[in-house]
């Protein structure tokens, strides 16, 4: 059985929860997803726990909102005039938008008050300041060089 390490190719489902137990994302009903390992492709807590695994082998692990995204911030959280919006949007708690930046890229913000003509959005990840719960399955491991399987 092939035992994952740095630089491997590593197919693997898993799935991410929260503390409450609700699941935020998971590859079950899907695709596994595949990766190098070292490639920092995912966090490197998620990729550190893959390392060593064997084939087959289920692993349950923690991380902290610091090595996940990081701290909640509430100055992330920006109030604006409801007349700075398109007219034809109607803003709706929970709803999220996507904010195109002066640069050119773009942020998605959740809608989180809205209070007389002010709209409060949330640019926080919706994973901050949370500590993700993963279950990750190794199903399969290609070592980088000459392709042999043990």
């Amino acid at each position: 059985m092939a035992q994952a390490k740095k630089g491997d190719h590593v197919k693997v489902h898993y799935k991410g929860t929260l503390e409450d137990g609700s699941e935020f994302d998971a590859s079950f009903n899907r695709e596994p997803i595949e990766f190098t390992l070292g490639d920092g492709m995912l966090l490197p807590r998620f990729e550190q726990a893959v390392e060593g695994m064997d084939e087959g082998e289920t692993r349950n692990i923690r991380i902290p909102a610091d090595e996940a995204y990081g701290p909640y911030f509430q100055d992330l959280v920006i109030e604006f005039e409801k007349e700075q919006f398109p007219p034809d949007l109607d803003p709706r708690i929970g709803e999220h938008l996507e904010l195109q930046q002066e640069d050119g890229s773009s942020t998605v913000v959740k809608i989180v008050n809205i209070s007389g003509d002010k709209v409060s959005l949330d640019a926080n990840h919706p994973l901050a300041g949370k500590d993700l719960l993963f279950e990750i399955k190794l199903l399969a491991v290609n070592t980088c060089c000459g392709g042999h399987s043990h």
